[in-house]
């Protein structure tokens, strides 16, 4: 896991200023590689000012596998004209290297990182292809002037990417990009109203104007005049679609389940490194546990507790823990101790959203103890059917035919008695803003992960309306439409997927855990086990008044009940009561005239109506409101982000 960075230039003289380019936006990622950094000059050397682009890659190093400078990047190939810079980890690199060494190939160290060069040396682009893991890289071919970059499928891996007018540049972070002095930091207005929405911002659009991020499983070709392609390689849906159907025994499915679960628990736990397990107490941390202890490792825990908190699963934890004999570390977190770290972990925001705190919390205490790999169970809801999303949309898509084809007038009247009954409650706000949708799951899946509803982001943008298009819409319906034999609960994994894991979850545990220079691992979303299970039927995987069964059943007995049993409960930290306490005078800060309220972004009054409605327990203002605006000038503040 690492920091990577570079600038290709064209149509001028190579300039020494882009290799200092490079190395200010390589100093800003030093806390995702503090083992060891490099820049290097790739193409148009300064001595050799011959026709043709400039490339300067950079990389940050946290040293996983091969802990030598035999694994130093940037790397080029020991015989031909190709260099790498690479972030990540690739699975299975060994197999790749097997069959390379059977063509022929020839390795001077035991990196993945080597395999890819060589394995792009022999399969071009396709290489993406051939890979199981995360990743995020660029590979330059000075035999064929190209520039490619790339994404790993479900964008596991950050990739910023800026395109000026005679140069493009790309780091891990958007603050890498701000510090190569290239980009200007400014607010995207346009952007600002997705985030209002969905307390992040889907790709390719940033908070900043000019900085695009790559999409999952896509990869951008660079040729030496400037020309840009974009190609997507690989999507969720058609993967799931390709994927072996499903012949009617249940039993056979749960096996075949298991075996993948337990292939991609054994990859994922390679390293010359120790590897830890964060464990909430939940199914897919328990899950991940249990199958390290059946890979015959000792399973090292940590777990978050919240002493006095209805918030608190350390009980679990420790059941767990002691069920699979885990080395278990826990983190006790008050009020007062978040109130300790909330400012470097604002900090530590490379694009803002509502959530993350608590990894930061983890990830530093699993940095302390002397490990810099983590398993995490991130996917297992999005994968196995485990939000209230899944039960609620199945719901909706009995509905949806018939409501369709209803009347507009007769939805408004629908929405109008929700409201009447409900008041303005976030429950209620999200039931009526879909009975006024025509119930397809595109138009109102979107819904209900909304921070704020369209009224409030109106009155926040001092707008009419908050915004004309909605990108989640759009990818919605562009699935559905391309895949229309797909199944409903197919199509909200893909939701779930593409939105709030890609968009939030994701994007927050990169950006918290790499502060502290650890590598997070996510085994349930290993590839060929999410085509497998998101190809499954909808009544394999979800069965009323059980949490995630079919993850539980292909476990077959291996957690305790106190786990599989339990209801429900997300591993949340109880931010609303320390916002009205601990950390009260931090949220007035950057709500206020001082923070957010005196920037010509959004309306004062409006966000101060969010606080003040907040304080008083209204119900139409959960805690997620105002600390997403909280997040959002805390970050514009570290970053220097004009509005």
């Amino acid at each position: 896991m690492c920091g990577i960075a570079g600038v290709m230039c064209w149509g001028e003289p190579p300039n020494p200023a882009s290799i200092g380019t490079v190395e200010r936006m390589v100093a800003s990622l030093g806390h995702r590689g503090p083992d060891g950094r490099g820049v290097a000059v790739c193409a148009g050397d300064l001595d050799h000012r011959g026709p043709g682009p400039q490339v300067v890659f950079g990389h940050t190093r946290l040293a996983i596998l091969d802990l030598s400078e035999r694994g130093a990047q940037p790397m080029r190939s020991a015989d031909r004209d190709v260099w790498i810079t690479f972030n990540g980890e690739i699975y299975n690199f060994a197999d790749l290297r097997a069959e390379l060494e059977r063509d022929g190939a020839r390795f001077q160290s035991r990196t993945d990182t080597e395999v890819l060069l060589r394995g792009y040396e022999r399969w071009g682009e396709d290489v993406v292809l051939r890979l199981r893991g995360m990743f995020a890289f660029a590979i330059w071919n000075g035999e064929r002037r190209t520039l490619l970059v790339a994404r790993d499928r479900l964008g596991i891996k950050p990739l910023y990417f800026h395109r000026g007018d005679r140069c493009l540049l790309f780091a891990s972070e958007i603050r890498a990009l701000l510090a190569s002095g290239h980009v200007a930091r400014q607010l995207d207005r346009t952007a600002l109203a997705t985030f209002l929405a969905y307390q992040s911002v889907p790709p390719p659009r940033t908070l900043v104007e000019g900085v695009e991020m790559l999409p999952p499983g896509t990869l951008l070709r660079v040729d030496g005049a400037g020309q840009v392609v974009e190609r997507q390689y690989w999507d969720l849906l058609d993967g799931a679609v390709t994927s072996p159907q499903h012949d009617g025994d249940v039993g056979r499915a749960r096996r075949e389940v298991r075996r993948r679960l337990a292939e991609a628990a054994a990859l994922h736990l390679v390293s010359d490194v120790p590897v830890g397990v964060f464990l909430s107490g939940g199914i897919d941390s328990s899950a991940l546990v249990a199958l390290t202890r059946e890979a015959g490792r000792v399973p090292h825990t940590f777990s978050v507790i919240l002493p006095g908190s209805a918030e608190d699963e350390s009980r679990h934890a420790r059941v767990v823990a002691r069920r699979f004999g885990a080395v278990h570390e826990e983190i006790s977190l008050s009020g007062q101790d978040v109130r300790r770290q909330i400012p470097e972990a604002l900090a530590s925001v490379d694009h803002p959203s509502g959530d993350g705190i608590n990894t930061f919390v983890v990830a530093r205490a699993v940095r302390t103890a002397g490990v810099t790999v983590a398993l995490s169970g991130l996917g297992g809801d999005e994968v196995f059917g485990g939000y209230p999303s899944f039960a609620r949309m199945r719901r909706l898509a009995a509905l949806g035919p018939l409501w369709k084809h209803s009347p507009p007038p007769l939805r408004r009247l629908a929405a109008a008695a929700v409201r009447a009954i409900g008041g303005e409650s976030v429950p209620s706000t999200k039931a009526a803003a879909v009975l006024e949708t025509d119930a397809s799951l595109p138009r109102a899946f979107p819904i209900t992960r909304q921070v704020f509803d369209e009224a409030t982001r109106a009155r926040l943008l001092g707008r009419s309306r908050p915004d004309a298009d909605d990108p989640y819409v759009a990818l919605l319906e562009e699935a559905a439409s391309r895949c229309r034999d797909v199944e409903a609960m197919s199509l909200v994994s893909y939701a779930e997927c593409r939105t709030y894991m890609h968009d939030v979850l994701l994007r927050d545990a990169d950006q918290m855990s790499m502060a502290h220079g650890v590598e997070v691992r996510v085994p349930l979303l290993d590839h060929p086990l999410v085509e497998h299970v998101v190809g499954l039927p909808a009544s394999v995987k979800l069965v009323a008044g059980r949490s995630k069964p079919l993850l539980v059943d292909a476990l077959d007995g291996l957690l305790p009940p106190e786990i599989t049993e339990r209801p429900k409960q997300g591993f949340v930290l109880p931010f609303a009561d320390w916002m009205r306490t601990d950390l009260r005078s931090l949220c007035e800060h950057h709500l206020g005239r001082g923070g957010l309220g005196g920037r010509e972004a959004l309306v004062a009054g409006a966000i101060e109506d969010v606080w003040q409605r907040f304080l008083a327990r209204d119900r139409s203002t959960s805690w997620s409101r105002p600390w997403a605006l909280v997040a959002l000038n805390a970050w514009m503040e570290a970053c220097g982000i004009e509005a």
